[in-house]
């Protein structure tokens, strides 16, 4: 089966990620917020290293999603939440740093579910067209990157308030124009 384009271009950040980090960032373990993404399993509270690692199971969540808000969720949507496990991944683009955002486990991605319809809701009150966000720009927490779920479009938002900036035609260029950051490590 071919890859969309967004996993394409996801992938490809991954391979750009894996380049330039020369050691996998650490964090501590946590049993009660598991993950594929440690690479041991350890005591509470000790430091582990972690990675992006590719979701083995399909995900039902959007499937749920679109049967809530009874709307089709786009595809480049699915295909960005649905690729990996991960922490954010910090990156820059001609605008700046942001952090993409990503889910840790199935936990995380029930937490994703409510704020996307919260999100979407909130869309739906203020008459605006349907997105959903992706990124967060740095440092600035007022603004955040979303996806026109009509169009696939890539936006520049303000909470509240219509699109700001187009910022690519679909979510691969967008992915495609990043410049992955090196992960922290978050001890």
């Amino acid at each position: 089966m071919p890859v969309s384009p967004t996993v394409s271009a996801l992938d490809s950040f991954m391979e750009k990620l894996d380049a330039i980090q020369a050691q996998h960032p650490l964090i501590r373990f946590n049993s009660d917020w598991p993950s594929e993404c440690y690479a041991t399993q350890a005591k509470d509270g000790v430091t582990v290293s972690w990675w992006p690692t590719l979701q083995a199971a399909p995900n039902d969540m959007f499937t749920r999603l679109e049967e809530a808000l009874e709307e089709s969720i786009h595809p480049d949507i699915v295909d960005y939440y649905c690729r990996y496990w991960s922490d954010p991944l910090p990156a820059s683009c001609s605008d700046g740093d942001l952090s993409l955002i990503q889910v840790w486990n199935d936990e995380d991605m029930e937490r994703l579910r409510s704020n996307l319809i919260g999100h979407a809701l909130s869309k739906r009150q203020q008459k605006r067209p349907l997105t959903f966000f992706i990124a967060c720009p740095e440092p600035d927490e007022d603004f955040f990157i979303s996806v026109d779920n009509f169009s696939g479009e890539v936006w520049l938002e303000r909470p509240g308030k219509p699109p700001i900036r187009k910022l690519a035609d679909n979510l691969a260029d967008f992915l495609n124009s990043l410049t992955p950051r090196l992960i922290p490590d978050t001890e």
